[in-house]
């Protein structure tokens, strides 16, 4: 039965490597635009913000400051408590237009219906959402529209630079990039032949004639996991790019542990669509590929022992890309088991939440469980 275990566990890992998309791959990546554009279409910049204070003056500077010619951004201030909005209308640029958010309408969440009343503003061709906690390179928007007009998409985006400062975030965030990457394989949703389709919320650009065609920002209002709802929506008629960003990063800190564990509990089962049977198949799932290599590798014996083996260093050699990514010491990839765990305990405390009534809490709100 070991031996069959350990076997399963090889094969599996055989399987990751070599045809599940090279998820563990260094790119895609967006680089700056090899020539100068030949057109640029106007875009308009929306962006969400709940109590940003801390961040709000930095990211809008790197924003105005683009090189890109034709643009404007627009604030939603969703009802911050804090001074978030009175930063931003203190900048003085004729391209910034600040708004104060509506309240939040029953089934929109609060990020989705702070987007619409940016969208609403607009007339421009391209849209560009993005975080309000995300600091852009100046090239920043030249990259995106190079990348959509070169290669005809309808929607680019990218997972911009996640803060790896602290202990917790080096032990941690590299490998949520990683487990999403293999959750969602990027060439995957780069091929129009592949169902598969994601995106990351903090840096998208889309054409503003393929939001509408599929019923506009409302037609996913409840998504939680809007991001990659979005891209599904608009990959079944057209053209998506997910890629690692070089000309974004994030400023949001995960400080502690408990700051990463929040993160991941938020969502963990949404992404689950609040299925205990896919609780139940991930978290054996989890087990047999992180759990059962190291275990098999250090106490099994003979053939499970070897087979355990191949798939633990599997693991770590599919992990070193993220960790050279980060510019991390591939010797995290020794932890990989127990941040594995860490994120399995996560999952699970997700699903428990749910089942005491807690439902999922970001920035002082609460959704119930019929938002997907």
């Amino acid at each position: 039965m070991i031996t069959w275990l350990a076997a399963l566990a090889a094969f599996v890992w055989a399987y990751l490597l070599f045809l599940h998309g090279r998820f563990w791959q260094a790119g895609p990546v967006l680089a700056p635009p090899a020539m100068p554009l030949a057109a640029f279409p106007e875009i308009a910049v929306i962006v969400p913000a709940r109590n940003e204070a801390a961040v709000m003056e930095e990211t809008l500077a790197s924003l105005l400051a683009q090189d890109y010619p034709r643009f404007s951004v627009i604030l939603v201030d969703d009802e911050s408590s804090d001074e978030t909005g009175a930063i931003a209308r203190a900048i003085a640029d004729p391209r910034l237009a600040v708004i104060t958010g509506a309240a939040r309408p029953a089934g929109w969440s609060g990020k989705l219906w702070a987007l619409a009343q940016g969208i609403a503003l607009s007339r421009a061709p391209l849209l560009f959402f993005t975080d309000a906690d995300i600091l852009h390179a100046p090239n920043h928007l030249s990259a995106l529209v190079a990348k959509l007009e070169g290669e005809r998409l309808d929607m680019v985006s990218e997972m911009v630079r996640l803060r790896a400062t602290s202990l917790a975030e080096r032990a941690l965030v590299p490998a949520f990039v990683f487990f999403f990457q293999m959750l969602y394989p990027f060439a995957w949703v780069n091929d129009p032949l592949k169902a598969t389709a994601a995106a990351a919320g903090g840096s998208i650009l889309i054409r503003a004639r393929a939001l509408a065609g599929i019923g506009g920002i409302e037609r996913i209002r409840g998504a939680l996991i809007d991001d990659v709802t979005l891209a599904r929506r608009i990959k079944a008629g057209g053209r998506i790019w997910l890629g690692h960003g070089a000309l974004a990063e994030s400023l949001r800190p995960y400080p502690g542990l408990g700051d990463i564990w929040r993160m991941i509990t938020r969502t963990a089962f949404v992404q689950l669509r609040f299925s205990w049977l896919l609780l139940l198949v991930t978290t054996l799932a989890m087990a047999l590929v992180w759990l059962a290599p190291p275990a098999l590798a250090l106490f099994g014996h003979g053939h499970s022992r070897l087979l355990g083996g191949f798939g633990w260093v599997a693991g770590m050699i599919a992990y070193w890309p993220s960790l050279r990514r980060f510019g991390l010491s591939p010797f995290w990839a020794l932890a990989l088991p127990l941040i594995a765990a860490f994120y399995m305990a996560a999952t699970l405390a997700s699903a428990f939440n749910h089942a005491r009534g807690r439902g999922i809490a970001w920035k002082a709100r609460a959704y119930g469980a019929g938002a997907a």
